[in-house]
């Protein structure tokens, strides 16, 4: 039986394949449309600015759950133009859907939003720190 060097690049590494994942560069056209988003805190909140940019408020659904703020809408070519007729086409046009994990946890009930010139800006209250219970530790004596 012969011996066969060593290849490290045939074996499957998942947690490499993981951290590739999430720290990679996105090339953003392989991705549908997506607004950018800044995301801070200050204080007691958590401030979401969200650039909407050309489309229309009515058009867009925000939710949060389980920590997570979900912008989904639609950005709806107004005039019929022939895609052959542009020189530069780059507004991106169709249904978005943004996820992004909070950087807190939040009072989702309390969340206001608000748009003006193009930005969404969503306000949320930041949910109070429990205070960690002291257990009173019983012992049983036999």
């Amino acid at each position: 039986m012969a011996l066969v060097p060593f290849n490290r690049n045939l074996i499957w590494e998942p947690w490499e394949e993981i951290d590739r994942f999430f720290n990679e560069p996105v090339n953003m056209k392989k991705l549908d449309f997506a607004p950018a988003v800044n995301i801070y805190e200050k204080n007691d909140k958590v401030f979401i600015e969200a650039a909407l940019t050309g489309i229309n408020p009515e058009n867009v659904e925000v939710s949060i759950e389980n920590n997570v703020l979900i912008l989904k809408g639609e950005n709806r070519r107004e005039s019929e133009v022939d895609d052959k007729n542009y020189y530069r086409h780059e507004v991106k046009m169709g249904s978005f859907y943004r996820a992004v994990n909070l950087p807190a946890k939040v009072e989702e009930d309390q969340a206001q939003a608000n748009y003006q010139n193009g930005i969404l800006k969503i306000e949320i209250p930041k949910r109070e720190k429990n205070q960690a219970k002291k257990i009173e530790i019983k012992i049983n004596k036999k």
